[in-house]
């Protein structure tokens, strides 16, 4: 598990992880529970790159809180496949971080996520501290094509 933070550009984050025998499921490929535990790890290397690491958390009793997700599941894992998370931040408020997630795994794109998270601290949110808004904010770039997905309503037939 490695994870690496981006310079100027993106992605602005990158994590890598590679696929468990366990996490194979029934069909021979990677079980939707683990594209979640993965990106989660993703969510987590961002974090600490603007500042919400361990200490942060412990010392200020705060984190960041996910409130909404989007999951895009676009093409199969199979076991053994190395996996890499490019991660770009692409929204920032006072209280909220807005994550994107593109999952490769040999060099195809495999899966995107959105994640919306605030800033909690002491059980309520609060406001991100100002050195996080402005590393976000300097760090932020354009939603890209697929961000602020939702799920279509289907015809009943």
């Amino acid at each position: 598990m490695i994870a690496e933070q981006g310079g100027s550009g993106v992605p602005f984050s990158i994590w890598r992880e590679r696929v468990q025998e366990a996490w194979i499921d029934y069909n021979g490929h990677l079980s939707e529970a683990y594209y979640v535990l993965v990106l989660g790890h993703a969510t987590d290397a961002v974090m600490d790159a603007v500042g919400l690491d361990a200490r942060y958390r412990s010392t200020n009793n705060a984190s960041l809180y996910t409130v909404e997700a989007h999951l895009r599941y676009l093409e199969e894992i199979s076991a053994d496949s190395d996996l890499e998370v490019r991660s770009s931040i692409i929204g920032v408020s006072a209280k909220l971080l807005w994550i994107w997630h593109e999952l490769w795994a040999s060099g195809r794109l495999r899966a995107t996520e959105e994640v919306l998270g605030v800033h909690v601290r002491d059980g309520a949110s609060a406001p991100l501290p100002t050195d996080v808004v402005r590393l976000a904010r300097d760090a932020c770039v354009s939603p890209p094509d697929g961000a602020s997905g939702r799920i279509e309503p289907i015809a009943m037939s």
